[in-house]
């Protein structure tokens, strides 16, 4: 993956992976972005730095962004850039509402936005996608490819993200003709071998398909599937070229989409203290994938047909 670079300074931090990245133009508007893991996760924190360095260059922006910063440290790293200047501090990741209403009052004049959050209220926003929607497509197909009639579904944490896609991915399945989905939080989201685990004892109680939605953690999952030759989905990006004998279907949730359009609205002073929703109905942050070749044109069909459902208001999952 090629980044332009352009003409800015990259100086990268220590322990909780900071970087500046200064740009030529000296009165950019500043934006900075808290992420709790790596940004080569091929995951969740990528698509967070990715979604900042696309809003760089289209906007002509001053940005910087912080990795694998711990729960425990994320709002004094939020705190950080709000006291340095930075007109918007992103918490990536719901986990970071806490640290937003901490923070957010001492600093009225940052607005702080959480990704994958529902704060709203004075300098508070958040961006989400509607999980729903993506949890009953998945679970729908995943009945649809079951042999067993059973399913897995795997969580980092119990947040709303993950809850949403639970039982919606559950609800889905059952509407297919699926019997049962065994669900697992790892609590950790980046732990490639607790994922792979958690798939492991899944698959060992019969489930032949696999809805992993950490981040890092998704890989140890989909090893797992492609071990024992069951079906897994991605997450966040067209994961079947990756795992073309693995993936049936993938949940994109582009925040790179979101991240351009709320930011073009800060630079412009209309960024409110709100929930800003992204549903099927937003392709360009929201939507999902390819079908696995496996997948009968019949079974594609349906899946499409509920999908064009939920768009005009006659299917609310």
């Amino acid at each position: 993956m090629i980044i332009s670079r352009r003409s800015f300074i990259a100086i990268c931090g220590s322990a909780a992976g900071v970087a500046m990245l200064k740009p030529a133009w000296a009165d950019a508007f500043k934006v900075a972005i808290v992420m709790p893991g790596n940004i080569t996760d091929k995951s969740w924190s990528q698509s967070g730095y990715e979604g900042i360095m696309q809003a760089k260059d289209k906007l002509g922006l001053d940005v910087a962004y912080s990795e694998k910063v711990a729960q425990a440290d994320q709002a004094e790293a939020m705190a950080d850039y709000a006291r340095r200047g930075y007109k918007v501090v992103i918490g990536h990741g719901g986990e970071f509402q806490d640290a937003a209403k901490r923070v957010g009052p001492k600093y009225p004049d940052t607005i702080f936005v959480v990704n994958n959050g529902q704060l709203g209220g004075g300098n508070i926003a958040s961006a989400d996608f509607n999980f729903r929607q993506f949890g009953y497509l998945m679970g729908y197909l995943a009945g649809k490819m079951s042999k067993s009639g059973k399913a897995g579904w795997i969580g980092g944490q119990k947040i709303k993200f993950s809850l949403d896609l639970n039982s919606a991915y559950e609800a889905g399945f059952k509407a297919a003709g699926g019997t049962e989905v065994f669900t697992a939080y790892t609590n950790d989201w980046d732990d490639i071998a607790k994922g792979k685990e958690a798939a492991l004892n899944q698959i060992s109680q019969g489930a032949d398909v696999i809805f992993p939605t950490m981040d890092n953690a998704v890989i140890g999952s989909l090893q797992a599937c492609k071990e024992k030759g069951v079906w897994g989905f991605g997450l966040y990006y067209d994961a079947v070229a990756d795992w073309p004998d693995t993936v049936l279907q993938s949940a994109i949730f582009d925040i790179k989409g979101a991240m351009l359009d709320y930011i073009k609205l800060a630079q412009e002073g209309k960024l409110e203290g709100k929930n800003y929703n992204f549903d099927l109905k937003t392709p360009e942050a929201a939507r999902i994938g390819s079908f696995h070749k496996a997948v009968p044109e019949d079974v594609q069909k349906e899946v499409l047909a509920l999908a064009e459902k939920m768009k005009s208001g006659e299917l609310t999952p």
